[in-house]
Formats: structure tokens, C-alpha cells, sequence
């Protein structure tokens, strides 16, 4: 098995057809079809089944390809990696980042890289904690920032700032005062919660408390616009941070109340595989997200207690 097999291998997979596939790859048809028998003879197994209409993945197939496209991934930025040591930094790097990240830096982080970066091809993917986890697993992003990650030794993690949680809801639900409540009294209100799941243990580090109010939630979502919309609507209060609905809470739509006794508190880290080396590229952008992250809660957007030393604002920014 060789590179140009997994390649003309992974067009075949993509493109359905061995057509759209050698026009992709500009290749002869038959020169495709000679590599695909070729790779299958050497795997002794069926990759796709023949049909009038195009290839259809076989189960081995599928798996081939989740190999492949990670094997091409590697080499195109070792390639490119390599090309940069000695001049502008250069590439694409892919991240994924959990909804609060986003919205504390995530368009500071576009502007920068563009500023700073022009030749780097930034991708930013925002989804739950859970689904970002899996982009990362599945080598669909590079680096990801997300929410009390498993403990996975295929995982490099690093941790933070740690978030305190608030109870987020109308007043009418969550009482019209600002004084704490008791986590007791918490479950006593209608919570509208996370899907259980990867999802929901990045609401709290408190993985006992978590199951206590997953069974006392009378709804569960796995969609952060299908539960902002629920609190406007009065259907429940949920657990969150002040970033979570900033902009409701400050016009006074929604109200937010601290929670004690205990207090509730979630982890943010910053994740790759250990598996994959970093490239100038990547480490070029992971040191923007972290100085972004420290203007982030020095400022007071992020209401957040920073866990590491982090460069000021201005290692940040061009």
C-alpha cells in the first residue's frame, strides 16, 4: 500500500463514481481501476461493490477510509510543515471549539489569523463539547477547546480556566432576586437540560451532581438554540454560564442566579491527539487562541479564572 493507492482510494470513496474520480485526480479510468484491484488484491478484501450507478463503500471500505483520510491529512502537512521551516508560515489547520468559546473569541481569532496569517486556511467548527470531542477523535479538526474532556491516552489536554455555573432562566422561574440558591432548590425548578452524554458532562466537573439533575430535567436537548429559545419561552430555567445568553440577560429577557451549596464549576481544555506531531501552522494558532483566551478573562467577557499563565493581549493581536 502506497500513498498514490490511498489517494486515488480515497477519490474513489468521495466522488461515488471511478469517472468523477480520475477527472478529479486526472488520471485514466483504467489506470484508477488498475490501482483500486491492485490495493484490493494486496488487502485480500472487497473495498466497494460494484453498481450500475457508481461504488458503494464496503464495510471494509468505511474503515479504510477513516484511515486514509487521516494518513493524506498527515503527509499534506508534513509537506507543508516541512516547506515553512524556512519561510512564511503557511497552511490549513482546523479547529473545533465548544459554543462559549466561540462566542468569547471566535471572531477574534478569524480576524487575527488573518491579520497576523494570511497565508495560514484557518476552519473553525462550533458544536456541543461532545460532537467537538468527536470531530477531534476523528481527525476532522486539529485542536479543539472543549469542556471536561475524557480521560483518553490518545488525547494531549490542558486544562484552562475553570467557569462557574449560574442558573439561567425568566424570573418568574428562577425568582426575582439576585441572591444565590441552594443546589437543593435547584432541583426543585423545571430544568431544561443537555442531552445525556459526552455533551452533558461539560456542564459541571461534578459527574455525581450531573446525574441528579439529568433525572430531575424535564427536558433534554442536545441543541444550544433549541434551549436558548426554551428559556424566552418561560418552558424552563437551565445551568449555564453569564457568556452562554450574554446579550438576553443584559436586556433583561432572561435572569441569572449563582448556585452554592455546593457550587457548580466546569474546565475548559485545550485538546489534540498525541499522536499527531504539531505543525508551524498549528502552533502558530494555538498560541492566538490562548493569548485571546487571557484577553478574554482579563477583560471580563469570560467570566473565568484563568489555570495557566497566558501572554498578554497584545501577543495576540497584529
Amino acid at each position: 500500500m502506497d500513498s498514490r493507492q490511498l489517494r486515488y482510494f480515497a477519490a474513489i470513496f468521495e466522488q461515488g463514481t471511478l469517472t468523477r474520480a480520475a477527472e478529479r485526480e486526472r488520471v485514466a479510468v483504467s489506470a484508477l481501476s488498475h490501482h483500486l484491484a491492485n490495493l484490493e488484491h494486496e488487502l485480500s478484501v472487497p473495498l466497494f461493490v460494484r453498481k450500475p450507478r457508481g461504488m458503494q463503500p464496503t464495510a471494509a471500505g468505511e474503515r479504510l477510509y477513516a484511515h486514509a483520510k487521516l494518513i493524506l491529512k498527515t503527509m499534506a502537512s508534513a509537506e507543508q510543515d516541512v516547506i515553512d521551516a524556512g519561510g512564511e508560515i503557511a497552511g490549513e489547520v482546523s479547529v473545533g471549539m465548544a459554543f462559549s468559546a466561540v462566542k468569547a473569541i471566535g471572531v477574534d481569532l478569524a480576524r487575527t489569523v488573518l491579520e497576523r496569517y494570511p497565508k495560514v486556511k484557518l476552519s473553525l467548527t462550533e458544536s456541543l463539547s461532545g460532537s467537538t470531542l468527536m470531530h477531534l477523535m476523528m481527525s476532522e479538526v486539529e485542536l479543539a477547546l472543549l469542556y471536561n474532556p475524557p480521560t483518553d491516552p490518545r488525547l494531549k489536554t490542558q486544562a484552562v480556566l475553570d467557569e462557574r455555573m449560574v442558573c439561567v432562566g425568566k424570573r418568574e422561574i428562577i425568582g426575582d432576586t439576585d441572591d444565590p440558591m441552594r443546589f437543593s432548590d435547584l432541583l426543585d425548578l423545571p430544568i431544561i437540560f443537555l442531552r445525556q452524554g459526552v455533551s452533558a458532562r461539560a456542564i459541571m466537573n461534578d459527574v455525581a451532581l450531573l446525574k441528579k439533575i439529568e433525572a430531575r430535567a424535564i427536558l433534554q436537548m442536545n441543541s444550544v438554540q433549541a434551549i436558548g429559545g426554551s428559556l424566552l419561552a418561560g418552558l424552563g430555567c437551565t445551568i449555564g454560564t453569564r457568556l452562554f445568553m450574554k446579550e438576553r440577560i443584559e436586556s433583561g429577557d432572561l435572569h441569572v442566579r449563582p448556585i452554592v451549596e455546593p457550587e457548580l464549576s466546569r474546565t475548559l481544555h485545550i485538546c489534540e491527539l498525541t499522536e499527531r506531531p504539531p505543525t508551524y501552522a498549528l502552533e502558530a494558532v494555538r498560541a492566538v487562541i490562548t493569548a485571546l483566551i487571557g484577553e478574554a478573562v482579563r477583560s471580563g467577557l469570560w467570566e473565568a479564572t484563568l489555570l495557566i499563565d497566558l501572554p498578554p493581549a497584545g501577543h495576540a493581536k497584529a
